[in-house]
């Protein structure tokens, strides 16, 4: 009979993934209310770039969420065709580049769908600013499309082929899972296995599409790392089961290590995309505090800049949150604060 080995933490590490979540919840309910004062005494927080705790939270996430998939001035709103802007968006996942798109050739459908057209107006583009966020690796070698010079064509034509021509939208919005989707997803050029999570993620916002963020997770390079560091017996497990553990835990390792005072979204706890999030954050987290524990990277790269541009937060309505939000902001008018 096999004995079910326990996971074993790297208790200094995973205290900070647990952390993490709280002191970057807090500066986001500090940024929230708008307020003035000093977001967090927290040093590493001041000096460096991290994301939300919730993915959805994010500033391109927001764009996407607000602009792109409930832009309730698209005439053209099929399956398909909100299946196709959000990949077009998040194929670039730059909020410049979409909009310098749709202020040329108007509403992004199937319909009107030209990927020599798009192609066009984006090598003009490049030649003056970039036109792909830093965020993503972004590939673009495959056989079947290396006779194209340029990685936005190769995109472009890559989507025209399969998700289009090849009604790839149509099985998409067909599936019975997010691990379908995700198959379906890195089946194609291009696309591995962290671009095609973060895609059905994307979808998944959408009313396309509409499965449990907790049946399914996969665990990017960034979250492999910080997994690395917080886990003794890493290579025991899967990572996704890794992280699922994280979730299934989170109470237990809160009274633990005294992080009690997490204050989710609005009612909504985190699910395993957030918790994958985390880890890759938890990562970066862990190379200013604990620059000993040496696994793969070892700088921070990106600073952190406060934004001067205000968000008008919008969840997807399935989500059951965003009365909540409203509540909020009245609260917040009544005491005389601006959302930032």
């Amino acid at each position: 009979m096999l004995t079910k080995k326990n996971v074993i933490v790297r208790e200094e590490a995973f205290r900070y993934f647990f952390y993490f979540m709280e002191e970057r919840m807090n500066i986001f309910w500090e940024k929230y209310y708008s307020s003035q004062n000093l977001l967090t005494k927290d040093k590493v927080f001041l000096k460096h770039k991290f994301t939300n705790v919730y993915r959805a939270s994010d500033r391109v996430s927001q764009y996407l969420i607000n602009n792109v998939i409930y832009n309730k001035n698209y005439i053209n709103n099929s399956e398909e065709d909100i299946l196709l802007r959000i990949l077009i968006f998040k194929v670039f996942n730059k909020i410049e580049t979409w909009e310098f798109l749709t202020s040329k050739i108007g509403e992004i459908s199937v319909k009107n769908f030209d990927s020599e057209k798009i192609s066009s107006l984006l090598s003009e583009r490049i030649k003056s600013t970039p036109i792909f966020n830093s965020a993503y690796l972004m590939t673009g070698s495959h056989k079947d499309f290396n006779n194209i010079i340029s990685k936005h064509a190769r995109w472009l034509k890559m989507i025209e082929k399969y998700f289009i021509k090849d009604k790839l939208f149509l099985k998409i919005s067909n599936s019975k899972s997010l691990e379908d989707i995700y198959l379906y997803l890195t089946s194609c050029p291009f696309i591995g296995d962290f671009l095609g999570y973060q895609y059905t993620i994307d979808f998944n916002y959408s009313e396309v599409i509409n499965f449990d963020e907790n049946s399914f997770v996969k665990a990017g390079i960034g979250a492999v790392r910080g997994l690395k560091k917080c886990f003794l017996n890493y290579n025991d497990f899967s990572r996704e089961y890794l992280i699922e553990y994280t979730l299934d835990n989170s109470e237990k390792y809160r009274e633990k290590y005294g992080f009690n005072n997490f204050k989710n979204l609005f009612g909504r706890e985190p699910k395993l995309i957030d918790i994958q999030n985390c880890f890759c954050e938890t990562d970066k987290y862990l190379r200013a505090v604990m620059p000993d524990l040496k696994i793969d990277n070892v700088r921070i790269k990106q600073k952190y800049k406060r934004s001067n541009n205000n968000i008008t937060f919008f969840f997807p309505p399935k989500w059951g949150i965003n009365d909540k939000l409203n509540r909020e902001c009245i609260q917040q008018n009544l005491q005389g604060l601006t959302l930032f």
